[in-house]
């Protein structure tokens, strides 16, 4: 069964003038529309402005005489500046929203061709987002001596017309590229969540959450991400990066929010701060799970009305930017265990997305090893090359069961590093190969981890040039500290740890006091170096 057609239209207040003895030999775009010989209209619902109320009731009656069986219904439109975009599309969205249009059973048509620009462009959205549930429709002048004209109708659902559509897939199809920094992955769930985030990307500005363990590749998804907004015009100022696992005690406040001069000892100056200069860009706060409770309380304000107090200020400042986030924790249990507040974690997880471990993608290890040796022939200008049997070999190990890649794209990086490093006449041998697999055993064995992760405590603490400073036996010792300190819930506790076997032989020890006294020989606060 044929649909009734239903048009909406805008008068127009030159177009549709005509002197009445040249009106019907004269073309009028809103007359057109009913002296199309397969277009049977229904239903008419004309806009015009109050003071062309005159010339409303002139088209009106000549619309009933070239198509008798069309109603019309005239609906004056106060509109005091027509090229008042928010006042012009207010006007238009309550006639959209109090127009009984029903797609079921009729054909629904917009007529743009006449009205302002505005009028036409706030028409055209009101179609595309669905408020007016049709599609535009177009008269142009005739190209033939008559009056009636050309008419031409527009869908919005893009999708039906076959090379806009390829367009499309293929600026998507870019777009997954960049995410994956050109890397032809074949991990089919990583590529499906590449392209969500390429549609968020270029379509939202909410906060984006990203998950996953140290090394799979989160800071380098962030910049990627600023990449494709810059490359859609979605960002215009800074990208602004910072590891939240290198901000401690007071200095945190200062670094995220900023600080007046002479807000405490030392601030001989005033600073700006990360999230003011972050102002119109994307910051991305890495290990967001390691602020404080404090600087989560600051944050949630200025992510929800782009306002906060720097360090000793009385007047609040402004800055709006996007924000990514990332961590290797499980937010959910940190909420619960009183670490992380459950309100700033549901402010920043609308967009969540996690990226899986390498080993859960063995299949893309062979195109991320061709994209490090890419890497290599950038930097030193050296194009270095596997043979085929110490590439064999390697991809063998890297995909099987004793691929553990705990450091995931981290170690691989360090791996073709030092593969390409030490390859003779820039090619790697089978015995190249079989070394670096004798490294990588060693490295992940459980000792091993148990060191590099007090290691990694300590360049954080310290920094890694005071950190490379250390003798070895400091190096160890200190990892070894900090390892336990960051997992306790107290110097005491820790102490308890560290000092099990001496303190027995102690009459009143003091585990918290004697291992603050240690840290403080390297210039640590043990307070803050605890398990939040």
């Amino acid at each position: 069964m044929a649909k009734d057609v239903v048009i909406l239209g805008m008068l127009g207040s030159n177009l549709d003038r005509m002197p009445r003895r040249e009106r019907w030999e004269r073309w009028r775009p809103t007359i057109s529309l009913f002296q199309q010989e397969d277009l049977l209209v229904s239903r008419f619902h004309l806009l015009h402005a109050p003071e062309h109320s005159r010339l409303c009731e002139e088209i009106v009656a000549d619309i009933q005489l070239v198509s008798p069986e069309t109603t019309v219904f005239p609906r004056a439109l106060k509109i005091a500046d027509p090229w008042d975009f928010e006042e012009v599309y207010g006007a238009l969205h309550d006639v959209a929203r109090s127009t009984p249009f029903n797609p079921e059973t009729e054909d629904i048509l917009v007529h743009i061709t006449t009205g302002t620009h505005v009028v036409q462009i706030c028409l055209f959205l009101l179609v595309e987002s669905r408020h007016i549930p049709g599609r535009l429709v177009q008269t142009s002048p005739p190209r033939r001596k008559d009056s009636r004209g050309d008419l031409s109708v527009i869908d919005l659902d893009l999708g039906r017309y076959d090379r806009l559509a390829a367009r499309f897939a293929s600026e998507r199809a870019e777009g997954a590229s960049l995410l994956k920094s050109g890397i032809p992955t074949r991990n089919t769930a990583f590529n499906d969540m590449m392209d969500e985030i390429g549609l968020v990307a270029v379509s939202s500005d909410a906060p984006i959450l990203l998950l996953g363990p140290t090394g799979s590749g989160k800071s380098q998804l962030a910049a990627q991400i600023v990449a494709l907004k810059r490359a859609r015009r979605r960002v215009q100022g800074r990208f602004v990066e910072v590891n939240c696992a290198t901000l401690r005690g007071d200095a945190a406040m200062s670094a995220l929010f900023g600080h007046v001069k002479g807000a405490y000892t030392g601030a001989v100056s005033a600073r700006e701060g990360l999230l003011r200069a972050a102002n119109g860009g994307v910051l991305f706060l890495d290990e967001v799970g390691e602020l404080g409770l404090d600087e989560q309380a600051t944050l949630l304000r200025a992510i929800e009305q782009g306002r906060f107090a720097p360090v000793g200020a009385d007047q609040e400042v402004e800055s709006r930017f996007q924000l990514i986030a990332g961590t290797n924790r499980d937010l959910s249990v940190e909420v619960q265990e009183g670490r992380f507040r459950a309100d700033l974690l549901a402010r920043i997880n609308l967009w969540s997305f996690t990226l899986p471990a390498l080993r859960e993608r063995p299949e893309d290890v062979e195109p991320n090893l061709d994209y490090e040796l890419e890497l290599v022939r950038r930097r030193s200008g050296v194009a270095v090359t596997f043979s085929a049997e110490a590439r064999a070999r390697f991809l063998d190990f890297a995909t099987g069961p004793e691929g553990l890649w705990p450091g995931n794209f981290r170690d691989l990086s360090a791996a073709v590093t030092r593969l390409t490093t030490l390859a003779p006449g820039g090619r790697v041998r089978l015995e190249d190969v079989e070394r670096e697999l004798v490294r990588l055993r060693r490295a992940w064995s459980p000792a091993a981890a148990e060191t590099s992760a007090g290691e990694r405590l300590g360049r954080e603490a310290l920094g890694d040039a005071a950190w490379d400073s250390l003798d070895r036996f400091d190096q160890v010792q200190l990892a070894e500290v900090l390892r336990v300190v960051a997992e306790s819930p107290s110097l005491a506790a820790a102490g308890r740890v560290l000092f099990a076997q001496s303190r027995a032989r102690r009459g009143s020890p003091n585990d918290s006091d004697r291992l603050r006294k240690y840290l403080a020989g390297f210039g640590l606060n043990g307070a803050e170096l605890l398990r939040r």
